[in-house]
């Protein structure tokens, strides 16, 4: 299917916002890296969004959704279907406060460190081991981020998912399979809302704890770089990192795509990097720790897009 004809596709749909076609979805990725969308489209409202599913889902069109694109590797072939960003879904509010207790709405599109400064603002405490984790709210239920003993899923209280066909259902967090870097939501279903739990306390307080994991996360990760955040799961009771360190893989490069030096489990874009290229130094970093520790390293990060005959 060409250009022409997927845009005819979409001709007739009520859509507000951007929408392009054979986008670069390095453009859009943490780490530079990724081939072409057939469709790209950002949609600002509700109706927008509903009614783009509903002709994609017509057309029997497959559908990625993005969030800040971080902890995502795409392929050098890129996507098939449409990639969609909730990315102008912004909204925060504080719906209600009891007991020391805050409930807030939180769009899927919501930077996790916009998140963080309104809960500083506000006197609003739980979120403190977010600080310097890249990407947006919808992300990170999905993939249930965390760091420093805090979990999304710890502070979540409820989702709003759609379906493909515009269906919204709000489900209570008690009713999703939670895991390690897992949700259990399915890709089909679009986080499109959420609200989280918070408690009161003093702002200089949360400012505090806040900057000084901030501080740490600086100093053992190369934050300032493009990389997609951590690459490969802790196995049970160890680092990953570690493991890859002590495998003697700090440095090792494979094209434009390096270990990085400052912390092993991230694996760095030094310039123009390949898909392809990530992917073998994962294979030969896995293979390393492996005969060095008999470990076996899980990918964290989640590898989509077309080229499905690379990593075997």
């Amino acid at each position: 299917m060409n250009s022409q004809e997927l845009k005819d596709i979409l001709s007739g749909s009520l859509f507000e916002g951007e929408l392009k076609f054979m986008e670069p979805m390095s453009s859009h990725t943490s780490l530079k890296i990724g081939g072409p969308a057939d469709i790209y489209a950002a949609p600002q409202d509700i109706p927008s969004l509903i009614n783009l599913l509903l002709n994609l889902n017509k057309n029997r069109l497959p559908v990625f959704t993005i969030g800040g694109g971080t902890n995502i590797l795409i392929r050098d072939e890129g996507i098939e279907g449409a990639v969609v960003s909730l990315r102008s879904f912004k909204k925060i509010k504080t719906i209600r406060e009891e007991d020391g207790h805050v409930l807030v709405y939180v769009g899927p599109g919501v930077l996790l460190q916009k998140l963080l400064y309104f809960a500083k603002e506000n006197g609003y405490a739980g979120i403190e081991g977010f600080a310097g984790i890249p990407g947006t709210v919808g992300g990170a239920i999905f993939g249930n981020s965390g760091a420093f003993g805090y979990e999304i899923k710890d502070i979540l209280h409820s989702v709003e998912l759609m379906d493909k066909e515009g269906n919204i259902k709000q489900v209570q967090s008690g009713a999703i399979s939670f895991g390690y870097r897992s949700s259990g939501i399915l890709p089909e279903r679009l986080i499109v809302g959420s609200e989280i739990k918070l408690k009161r306390d003093k702002k200089e307080e949360i400012t505090e704890r806040a900057d000084n994991f901030l501080k740490i996360k600086r100093e053992r990760q190369p934050l300032w770089e493009p990389s997609a955040g951590c690459v490969f799961k802790n196995p049970e009771g160890a680092s990953a990192g570690k493991l890859i360190e002590e495998a003697e893989c700090k440095g090792l490069r494979v094209g434009n795509v390096e270990v990085s030096g400052i912390h092993a489990n991230f694996f760095v874009n030094r310039g123009r990097a390949k898909a392809s290229d990530f992917i073998k130094l994962m294979q030969v970093v896995s293979y390393r720790v492996k005969k060095k520790s008999g470990a076996v390293l899980e990918p964290e990060i989640r590898i989509v897009g077309r080229d499905e005959n690379i990593d075997g």
